[in-house]
């Protein structure tokens, strides 16, 4: 047992594990900066967090704050401890709740207690990311003008979620996932401290690093987990009367069935999980795009979105090198859609690691984009006589098709005869790996271009 666990004494079960009692979580919740864990690149001396929360610059100029970052690291606890210590007057509002109207009401009390009683407002503004631009232009009055103090909060990148009058008003201040040490911190202070179970449970060390595992630098995650593990270990067949209920990592395993991964489907960690999976799969890393996968089907991710990326890197990354590739991406996304979730995990894992394991070749996927580039260069010139449609009623008077040569009639199926415009002739765009099964490709291709009579550009 750790050193923070030994010495808790007590026999009755933590009035939290009570039923209408507040979420550990929320009892927890700093009162002071100096009690916030982490974020300690935010909390140095003179820092406009710091600042801000200084009583006795209170009557100063303050600039309004973006707090930006994943969940559970501390965003709300800062806005929150800033205003206790500060003296400010406080206002929480969140953006699922708050309307224009709500804002409006805000700046003009703001405005208010300014010019009446010479107090400053600090507006706290939760999942700024859900407003829209119109309920975000309510607020620019009140920033600029600075009848508020804004410190807003997001876990999506603000540069796509706020508007650029506001971003360019507000300080963006960058929050970091907790640390395993930070989060092993809050759950020995929650043990012990009186707002937590004041000691009235003890906690082993296995479950101790099983609840910072599970957090994955959540500490609201980390601290919902340890409530839901003492309410497990204080049930009544456990507890003889002598002993505070012991958590162990069984009780841990009980309370919290998996790791809720830190994933937001519409935020930056699903650009950053899906680009993840295809880097792996181009890298042919077999267990790293299987793990991207898991986390992204546990997450609940859209599994038709994963099927069509999955169609995507199959023509992109391995191309003619492993044809075979795209029908079984597609054949993954037709059974995704047949057969639904959960079953549909398999024929996207089969997939993935057919993908990942095959031979790649990026050859197609460049071909098409230099001829794509040639034409919007204006690099297309005129389709030569000999291939013009000759089908329609004059088009033989004007010589369409005269001299083209039926490859058929050939042994080989190939007949020297030129396809490119003028102005291309004998441009190349599709240049074949010697790689699966784009070798056999290659030399086949070199054998026709012989023919055909190209020579280099």
């Amino acid at each position: 047992m750790s050193s923070a666990t030994a010495s808790l004494v007590g026999m009755t079960p933590a009035p939290s594990l009570l039923s209408g009692q507040t979420p550990l979580a929320v009892r927890m919740r700093p009162v002071a900066l100096d009690e916030v864990a982490g974020q300690q690149h935010l909390l140095r001396p003179g820092s406009p967090i710091v600042t801000l929360a200084d009583p006795g610059a209170k009557t100063a100029s303050s600039v309004s704050m973006i707090l930006w970052g994943p969940p559970g690291t501390g965003k709300t606890t800062l806005a929150q401890a800033i205003a206790r210590s500060s003296g400010r007057r406080f206002v929480e509002l969140s953006a699922i709740t708050a309307g224009v109207k709500d804002v409006r009401e805000v700046m003009q009390e703001a405005l208010t207690q300014r010019d009446l009683y010479g107090q400053s407002t600090i507006l706290f503004l939760d999942e700024i990311h859900r407003f829209t631009k119109a309920q975000q232009d309510a607020l620019l009055p009140g920033v600029e003008n600075g009848w508020v103090i804004l410190i807003a909060a997001t876990t999506e990148n603000p540069s796509f979620s706020v508007i650029s009058p506001l971003l360019s008003r507000s300080l963006l201040l960058t929050l970091r996932a907790l640390t395993d040490d930070d989060i092993g911190a809050l759950v020995d202070r929650a043990v012990t401290d009186p707002r937590g179970f004041s000691g009235r449970v003890a906690l082993e060390p296995e479950a101790r690093a099983a609840l910072v595992r599970l957090a994955s630098g959540d500490a609201r995650r980390a601290l919902t987990g340890l409530e839901a593990a003492a309410t497990v270990a204080a049930a009544p067949d456990r507890t003889d009367g002598g002993e505070p209920p012991v958590i162990t990592a069984d009780d841990v395993a009980q309370a919290v069935d998996r790791a809720l991964l830190r994933y937001d489907r519409q935020g930056d960690e699903h650009y950053d999980v899906i680009s993840a999976f295809i880097k792996s799969i181009r890298g042919s890393d077999v267990d790293a795009a299987v793990h991207y996968l898991a986390r992204m089907i546990e997450a609940g991710e859209d599994p038709r979105f994963i099927a069509r990326r999955l169609v995507i890197s199959a023509a992109e990354d391995i191309g003619l090198a492993d044809p075979q590739a795209l029908l079984i991406a597609t054949a993954a996304a037709d059974a995704v859609a047949f057969i639904g979730m959960p079953e549909g995990r398999i024929p996207l894992a089969e997939a993935t690691i057919y993908l990942a394991t095959t031979a790649k070749s990026n050859a197609a996927y460049l071909a098409i984009d230099a001829a794509i580039a040639d034409v919007r260069a204006g690099g297309f010139g005129r389709v030569p006589v000999h291939l013009r449609d000759a089908h329609y009623p004059g088009a033989k008077r004007l010589g369409h098709g005269k001299g083209y040569v039926y490859p058929h009639d050939s042994d080989a199926g190939v007949v020297a005869q030129q396809y490119l415009p003028d102005e291309l002739h004998g441009r190349r765009y599709y240049q074949p790996k010697a790689l699966g099964g784009e070798r056999d490709v290659q030399g086949r291709l070199e054998r026709i271009r012989r023919i055909l009579g190209e020579g280099r550009r």
